[in-house]
């Protein structure tokens, strides 16, 4: 669990620094600064951790599924912003609403990035018992300060395709959900198992799944047709 819940906030991470190669030098530079002021004046919750205490978190399944609700809307507000970006990259004239609503969630930084760094903090002030906690929080914030506009710059350097960073962002965010679901039900299936399957049930799903993809493809050579006359 403990190793699931590290590769769950090393992507959240990833994805935050993903999300800061579509805003400007500015941006990147104000958000690195609110990030490091958060580290440096955070340490005093950061102390009264322990790691029991971070352990029986972990096992307490009400708090871990009140955390996937938590991520999962984070999730889809980044995935939202993703869907938004691609449809102003490939669309001409757009709606003046539609573009604030691309500026709005392409500010939005995230809330679990700050869990992750509270985490690091933690972490960090665990490894080093004997040191002033202060001076501890004051160096990692200072480390964050030049930590997200470097890791910016080697991304935007790395993929400098524009489309190409943005799906890279949404499937980076897919694969958050999806390891945020298994490390946050805990072992704990949502409903019992069954010894036999409804087949009414199976046939309606079938059906819609049918139905469905059928109109969606007349509706599209529909809607090619239109724009070819």
């Amino acid at each position: 669990m403990e190793t699931l819940v590290l590769v769950l906030m090393a992507l959240v991470a990833i994805d935050f620094a993903l999300k800061q190669t579509f805003n400007s030098w500015l941006y990147v530079l104000i958000i690195s600064v609110i990030c490091a002021l958060f580290v440096g004046l955070i340490w005093p919750q950061a102390i009264e951790q322990s790691k029991t205490q971070i352990a029986d978190w972990l096992c307490d399944t009400q708090l871990m599924l009140d955390t996937s609700v938590i991520l999962t809307i984070e999730v889809a507000i980044q995935m939202s912003f993703c869907l938004t970006a691609a449809h102003v990259m490939t669309s001409d004239a757009l709606p003046r609403r539609t573009i604030w609503l691309y500026r709005i969630l392409r500010w939005f930084p995230g809330v679990l990035i700050f869990v992750v760094l509270f985490s690091a903090l933690t972490q960090l002030i665990f490894a080093l018992p004997g040191h002033s906690f202060q001076v501890v929080a004051w160096c990692l914030a200072v480390g964050v300060l030049v930590v997200i506009p470097l890791l910016t710059y080697v991304l935007r350097l790395a993929l400098p395709e524009k489309d190409l960073r943005l799906e890279l962002l949404f499937l980076t965010h897919a694969l958050t959900i999806i390891l945020g679901i298994v490390a946050t039900v805990n072992g704990r299936t949502a409903v019992d198992a069954v010894g036999e399957i409804n087949i009414a049930a199976l046939a309606s799903v079938v059906a819609i799944l049918v139905i469905g993809t059928i109109t969606g493809l007349l509706l599209h050579k529909r809607k090619r047709y239109q724009s070819n006359y």
